[in-house]
């Protein structure tokens, strides 16, 4: 595939020789499931795995009689539902690529990601949240639009499902395709698109589950987008197809949405990010449901602050995860086994045996053993390079292939690691990762901004929020204006500052640059 990097040959054969790389394609995780067993749960559907994949498959039809074919690229926007599951796994099993889009996304982020990726289709609810996708999808220059429900003048969802399955097995992608395409956090403007590769990512989902211990017993809830990887393959939503388990897609993760769903399934595991555990941790003492299933909650996204990690087996009578990941690739976990010490003060160590790490300072040269660096790594399931991005490619990696991560962290003795902070130009609200570029970029189109500098500001419960620093023109803009501006742009909601600073002029560095350090200090 054009603009996609591969990995280099004796990094490749040394991969599937040593057993990393299979010819497992993510079309096919359901078929270790008991064809009788319930596979997922959505609302008030329930699906067998013999049911799900007949869907799948027929959907999958529907897609190829569109003339979606192998190394098409589809944007799938869909919230927590059943039908995420189905077009997710009818688009891989042809070979065309998903691009998992967020919910949350807007007009900003989706005609960027539907021109970047060429995409043949977009598929979208009719509505969510208050919000009309078709309305956003009338200004986008998309061959096929698919709605799931009420579909108006677009192609609706059931329409492809006509009952008859073909025969595809043409149609069947290579291991070594791009079978999806991941999202970036995004440093340096607008999202990155992320090649997972059937190979890698089926290594990825399947060595997570057995790191994580799933099993055909495990009824994992889904309570964040399942488009988001920590929710879909480490180990995730594919993670439990893989072992035989059972899904169970909740709209959020509100106590009073995702409680009840524990009680009624008896649902074991759940991932989360740092803010919903700490709500979850309060809502305990209030809550009437029995949580007694539940055996893990694993908590990722942003640092989970250890004297938090600490109160989870006590309060929710589960144990606790710590996970470091990263759409990109590497991915570290406490073990099960892990002492508590360990569990609660880490975020983990390295999935694989072939995952390789470096710690360096800003001269790429390695610090000594527990000093704080950068995270460097390479390995099987870490991808190459961007989508399309030989800019930020040059920037993004060594020339030996290592990732730089962006994350500051030091390594202790057993090979855990500590998240330090990061040096990218990042804020990581509640596990939503937000480019101060390109907020700032939002933000100098309103005609009363001068100039704007956007810096994350210590919280308590999402581990920062975001804060505007503004030199304006004449009248300043209140709060509520800026966030309606940047409504209008189609920017995220979550993208929007939680706070906007007025200043006369931005502190400077020795070299002139804008001090955000200083700034930050300032708000702390």
């Amino acid at each position: 595939m054009e603009g996609f990097t591969p990995w280099p040959e004796e990094f490749a054969a040394r991969y599937q020789a040593e057993g990393y790389w299979s010819d497992r394609l993510l079309g096919d995780v359901l078929s270790g499931g008991d064809p009788e067993r319930t596979a997922l749960v959505a609302g008030e559907e329930r699906l067998t795995y013999a049911e799900l994949d007949r869907r799948a498959g027929r959907t999958a039809a529907g897609f190829a009689r569109l003339g979606i074919r192998r190394g098409d690229r589809v944007v799938v926007q869909l919230p927590n539902t059943a039908s995420f599951v189905v077009v997710f796994l009818a688009l891989v099993r042809i070979g065309a690529a998903p691009v998992l889009a967020l919910p949350a996304h807007r007009g900003s982020e989706i005609g960027y990601l539907c021109e970047l990726s060429e995409a043949r289709a977009y598929v979208i609810p009719d509505t969510h949240g208050g919000f009309d996708y078709r309305d956003l999808a009338r200004s986008l220059a998309v061959e096929h639009v698919v709605v799931d429900g009420d579909a108006q003048e677009f192609r609706a969802l059931a329409d492809l499902d006509t009952g008859a399955e073909t025969d595809m097995s043409d149609e069947r992608p290579d291991p070594a395709d791009v079978g999806v395409f991941l999202l970036s956090g995004g440093t340096t403007g607008l999202p990155k698109l992320i090649p997972r590769t059937h190979r890698d990512y089926v290594y990825n989902l399947e060595a997570s589950a057995e790191v994580c211990g799933f099993t055909s017993e495990t009824v994992y809830l889904v309570v964040l987008p399942v488009a988001h990887n920590f929710a879909l393959a480490c180990p995730g939503v594919l993670g439990v197809f893989a072992k035989g388990g059972t899904v169970v897609l909740a709209p959020s993760g509100a106590p009073d949405e995702a409680f009840p769903l524990i009680e009624r399934e008896r649902a074991t595991v759940c991932a989360v990010v740092p803010p919903i555990a700490l709500l979850w941790l309060e809502a305990a003492s209030w809550s009437r449901e029995d949580l007694s299933s539940l055996e893990l909650l694993q908590v990722g996204g942003a640092k989970f602050a250890a004297e938090r990690a600490a109160q989870v087996p006590g309060v929710l009578g589960c144990a606790v995860q710590q996970v470091l990941g990263m759409a990109e690739g590497l991915l570290n976990f406490t073990r099960l086994d892990d002492p508590r010490e360990l569990v609660d003060t880490t975020q983990g160590r390295p999935l694989s045996p072939a995952d390789e790490i470096l710690v360096v300072d800003s001269g790429d040269v390695e610090v000594a053993p527990g000093e704080v660096g950068e995270l460097l790594t390479r390995g099987p399931y870490t991808l190459r390079g961007y989508y399309r991005a030989p800019e930020h490619n040059a920037r993004s990696f060594t020339p030996d292939g290592f990732y730089r991560s962006g994350d500051l962290v030091r390594v202790l003795p057993s090979g855990h690691l500590v998240v330090e902070g990061r040096v990218k130009d990042q804020i990581n609200r509640g596990g939503d990762k937000i480019s101060a570029e390109e907020l700032e970029n939002h933000l100098l189109a309103h005609p009363a901004v001068h100039d704007a500098a956007v810096v994350g500001m210590p919280d308590p419960v999402m581990g920062e929020r975001t804060c505007a620093f503004l030199i304006v023109r004449d009248q300043a803009p209140t709060l509520r204006e800026v966030k309606q501006f940047l409504k209008e742009r189609g920017v995220a909601g979550y993208k929007w500052p939680d706070r906007v600073e007025l200043v006369d002029a931005f502190p400077r560095t020795p070299v002139g640059k804008v001090s955000k350090k200083e700034l930050a200090a300032g708000l702390r």
